[in-house]
């Protein structure tokens, strides 16, 4: 003689009873049809599966507190999946509602254009100084302190131990020999 498969209602009772079989027996049952109601809900497969696995938890913890009425679980597992996913677009809306209203973030700084700016200087650099090896030394003296270090041409006449108009003579001269190699901006600006 077959004995009949136990119904929901009895698998519920024996899993309320601590019967670990029993909720698995359920979970083999009804696992399919939870997660295909799941995915239709939210379109998403790994939200099914998490929603699924939140519904049987929550089954497994309401187990003894929950009566099933009719001798199926699944009308009431569904509804605890509708549910979960219902809690879950809530709380997910309650979130972006938050970061919304968080001020933005400062954006990262591109470093590719100071990489730029580094090898175009370093470029320049390395053209002005190769122009100006061929200066004399004192001109060389003169130009690399009065325009790139922008020293005043007193300090610098009494820092060389000569009359600032030998000191702006100096510059001037380096700025012209210069000027028949290189463009105007890589020299420097004018200083009165």
């Amino acid at each position: 003689m077959t004995t009949s498969p136990p119904t929901d209602r009895q698998l519920w009772a024996d899993a309320a009873a601590g019967n670990q079989d029993a909720f698995g027996t359920l979970f083999d049952r009804h696992a399919k049809a939870v997660y295909n109601h799941c995915f239709r809900l939210t379109g998403n497969w790994t939200l099914a599966d998490d929603a699924t696995s939140a519904t049987f938890l929550a089954a497994w913890r309401r187990r003894s507190s929950v009566t099933l009425v009719h001798d199926s679980a699944l009308p009431w597992l569904l509804t605890v999946a509708t549910n979960t996913i219902r809690d879950e677009r809530r709380s997910l809306r309650r979130r972006l509602s938050l970061l919304e209203r968080l001020p933005a973030p400062d954006p990262a700084p591109d470093h590719a254009d100071d990489v730029v700016e580094r090898l175009d200087d370093e470029e320049q650099m390395a053209r002005l100084l190769a122009a100006s090896r061929d200066l004399p030394t004192a001109e060389r003296e003169a130009l690399a302190l009065c325009v790139w270090s922008g020293v005043s041409y007193a300090d610098a006449a009494e820092v060389l131990g000569i009359a600032e108009g030998s000191v702006r003579s100096r510059v001037s001269r380096a700025k012209s020999r210069l000027a028949r190699t290189l463009t105007p901006l890589m020299i420097g600006r004018e200083d009165s």
